[in-house]
């Protein structure tokens, strides 16, 4: 397949499927299809670490892993005024990788279609504490996501991890979104291994970057990976996986998420919108929104 074509196969895949949801949804102007097919064409296609980064993407994290200790650097603990007016904080957090003892499913669905998302993970310590880690297109200042850009490498990939109230409140409080947090079957074991995978993956992206793709590497097939490897409820790739918004019922039908009722019931049960609305200054937020 030449570069025009294959530049056309993956511009018409990303403007029927829009964005798989790891930015908020922005198809950007009528003239963005040809100018993006430009600037693969002629733009070095190269990741890099070293651009002017939107400042709450700016400091990538870095896990220190020996035995059963974790030390997970630059752990995001952002505090925002407005979506676009915040304090970036950042701290250090170290624990027993055997303290680890669940993994949530984190889905929060675009205002502008409910058929797209962003997915997360968010993993449970037996301390009540709560780690996130979320994979993201690393914008640079001034940027905006367009998922036609996403889908000809013009964004780098990035793993944020995240204190769990930083990621869940962005979106409640500033992006008016809603926020559903699915419990998974997944044993301690079993999330021990899928947040190692995720650990080596974030240590990888500080030697080698790598670009996002609005198809093939974004928040929702970073997650599935590591979930397929170490989870015997294998999560298939069908529509569901492209459209993110639907990818909790994917869960679902597979048998990954813990609960035992209808997936309607679920849902319900999983959203923390409200929760978080009224815990968000609580120091027990992750236990309350939870409903614990």
């Amino acid at each position: 397949m030449g570069v025009w074509s294959a530049a056309f196969v993956r511009l018409s895949a990303a403007l029927l499927l829009g964005a798989t949801g790891c930015a908020s949804l922005d198809l950007g102007p009528a003239s963005q299809p040809m100018a993006a097919t430009e600037a693969m064409l002629t733009n070095p296609l190269f990741p890099s670490n070293h651009r002017n980064w939107d400042p709450n993407l700016a400091v990538l994290p870095q896990a220190e892993m020996v035995g059963d200790q974790i030390t997970v650097h630059n752990v995001r603990n952002t505090t925002y005024i407005t979506e676009t007016d915040f304090i970036v904080r950042h701290y250090n957090k170290t624990f027993k990788m055997s303290d680890v003892c669940s993994v949530d499913y984190c889905l929060v669905p675009f205002n502008d279609s409910r058929a797209l998302a962003h997915t997360f993970l968010s993993f449970g310590l037996t301390n009540g504490e709560y780690l996130a880690v979320s994979i993201e297109v690393r914008l640079e200042a001034d940027e905006e996501y367009s998922p036609v850009m996403g889908s000809l490498r013009q964004f780098e990939i990035m793993y944020v991890v995240a204190d769990e109230r930083d990621v869940v409140l962005l979106r409640t409080e500033h992006r008016n979104c809603d926020v559903f947090i699915y419990p998974t079957k997944a044993t301690p074991t079993q999330a021990q291994a899928v947040l190692r995978d995720l650990l080596d993956r974030v240590n990888e992206l500080v030697v080698q970057p790598e670009f996002y793709d609005s198809l093939t590497n974004n928040c929702t097939t970073n997650i599935m990976r590591p979930l397929n490897k170490h989870m015997p409820q294998r999560l298939t790739y069908d529509y569901r996986m492209l459209l993110p918004g639907y990818s909790a019922q994917l869960a679902y039908d597979a048998g990954l998420l813990d609960t035992q009722f209808s997936y309607v019931e679920a849902t319900t049960r999983a959203r923390v919108t409200d929760r978080a609305h009224r815990y968000k200054d609580d120091p027990d937020f992750s236990r309350k929104i939870r409903g614990y």
